[in-house]
């Protein structure tokens, strides 16, 4: 069971991502370029879990989480999280998700929760605004 769905899959991520890059092509100019790579790149991990599951030969059932409060936990912080994007702005909301999403699921270090809400909060800024000059929604504290 659990090598046919990892089959199934992972041919269905290569689809989806050379379908994604095929269509990213036919953008004008450097704007499919992003899209572009992403599917690809979805293509190329399709394909590594599909090549697995074919070269592992055997077939044993796994459940789908082993933590399924955690997994819940998670999809419901992702919920509150889209919710406060137009609300207190991307940066903000990511950088509360970076911090609490870590901490709710029972990571207690406070120094590296802060720093990799900075890291990611300053990655995502330099792709978007500089790299890709794309616009995200505005800070709720820069709104007048």
């Amino acid at each position: 069971m659990e090598r046919r769905q990892d089959l199934v899959l992972g041919a269905l991520f290569a689809v989806l991502g050379i379908s994604a890059a095929l269509k990213a092509a036919e953008y004008s100019g450097a704007t499919g370029t992003y899209p572009m790579i992403l599917g690809l790149v979805m293509t190329a991990l399709g394909v590594i879990v599909a090549g697995k599951a074919w070269l592992r030969g055997r077939s044993t059932a796994r459940p789908l989480t082993e933590h399924k409060g955690r997994a819940a936990l998670t999809v419901a912080l992702a919920a509150v999280y889209i919710a406060l994007v137009p609300l207190l702005g991307f940066y903000t909301a990511s950088a509360l998700v970076v911090i609490v999403l870590p901490a709710v699921l029972g990571f207690r270090q406070p120094f590296y929760l802060a720093l990799a809400a900075l890291i990611f909060t300053l990655v995502v800024w330099a792709v978007f605004s500089v790299l890709l000059e794309k616009p995200l929604p505005d800070e709720f504290w820069l709104a007048q």
